[in-house]
């Protein structure tokens, strides 16, 4: 499996961009050239996951105008409750998933006076036509599949730093995760495959949140720990991302389930409802369902996906990760990744990292 920090250094050297005589381009998601006469000073996102992509450059200051959803709504993702600034910015627009692919309302973007736009999920018509009514450069980034940990995430923040003269913040970002993953990779490399944990995650959200039935098989915190996704078998319409039914999860039956916090609550209340499945399951018997924090909202939380694959490690391979403090861990990571540790935050919203589950309650052990 190719590293995220390889891939993301292989992005920031191959991303498109020619000097031109009075500035440079740059090659967008959707291939196409957009061109700059010197680095944008003001900076305008719209979509899922756009401004996600330029905190994680440390370039929020640039921000002037954010979406209704970034001033309203902040749990679950780091980015945002790092910056509780953001919230203070003008309005440019509502945001949220009906912003995907449909052309922004330009008058209260426009009145910010923005240098560019970074836009996620646009097709290329559409972000053609914008940048022709606004008379700004457009330049459209993607997570990829959504809902997902896709590599198109690595190569938009290429571009986006590209655009910002921001490679160094990249690259810093590359050397972290290349050290993360790597110290997983090591961790747990050595156990045969037939003896690796078989484990399911359930609660991923997906446009919205869902309860148990919703799994992600390219799951980063499986995948970098050498563990079974025990729904890897099941066949899906979404990509990487599945809908079990109650019936297929039951004959899977796993022994270990984690459950995303985006979905947590949705559980829970569908615990209260079911409880004769649930208390058929392995893992509710044997009290081995452990909490995460949100995977995916608004797009996919990078650093939250990395946090969760060292909780799935130290939850799995106690032995081996003896001398990790999931606390310090998660700390390191988002500081890292948004400025400063939002670990307390999450705590007091979906509970301690890799806490076991009581259904029903939010509390842990």
């Amino acid at each position: 499996m190719k590293a995220f920090a390889r891939v993301l250094f292989m992005a920031l050297s191959l991303v498109a961009c020619s000097s031109l005589a009075s500035g440079f381009s740059v090659t967008d998601m959707a291939g196409r050239t957009v061109n700059f006469s010197k680095p944008p000073r003001r900076v305008v996102c719209v979509g899922p996951g756009a401004l996600r992509l330029i905190v994680y450059l440390q370039a929020q200051d640039l921000v002037v105008g954010v979406e209704g959803i970034e001033k309203t709504r902040a749990s679950g993702r780091p980015y945002r409750m790092a910056h509780p600034e953001l919230a203070q910015r003008p309005l440019i627009g509502p945001g949220g998933p009906t912003s995907i692919n449909a052309k922004p309302d330009l008058e209260p973007l426009l009145a910010v006076k923005p240098d560019v736009l970074f836009v996620t999920y646009m097709d290329r018509a559409l972000a053609d036509e914008v940048s022709r009514l606004a008379g700004i450069p457009v330049v459209v980034l993607s997570y990829g599949r959504f809902a997902s940990f896709d590599v198109e995430i690595l190569q938009s923040l290429a571009v986006a730093a590209t655009v910002l003269d921001r490679q160094e913040r990249a690259r810093e970002l590359s050397r972290f995760v290349e050290e993360l993953r790597d110290d997983l990779w090591r961790r747990t490399g050595n156990v045969p495959k037939p003896q690796r944990p078989r484990a399911y995650v359930g609660g991923i959200g997906y446009k919205g949140a869902y309860g148990i039935e919703s799994t992600e098989i390219y799951y980063v915190p499986f995948l970098w720990n050498h563990v079974t996704h025990a729904a890897a078998s099941i066949p899906s319409r979404l990509g990487s991302h599945i809908f079990l039914d109650k019936e297929q999860l039951l004959a899977l039956n796993p022994e270990v389930i984690f459950i995303d916090g985006g979905g947590l609550h949705l559980v829970e209340e569908d615990a209260r409802k079911h409880s004769a499945f649930y208390t058929q399951l392995k893992a509710v018997q044997e009290e081995r369902l452990y909490r995460l924090y949100p995977f995916n909202a608004y797009a996919t939380n990078v650093e939250s996906a990395l946090v969760d694959a060292v909780a799935v490690g130290k939850v799995l391979y106690p032995s081996t990760f003896a001398d990790v403090d999931l606390r310090e861990a998660a700390d390191r990571i988002y500081t890292t990744f948004v400025g400063r540790s939002v670990y307390p935050e999450m705590e007091q919203l979906y509970g301690p990292l890799a806490g076991t589950v009581q259904l029903g309650t939010q509390s842990g052990r």
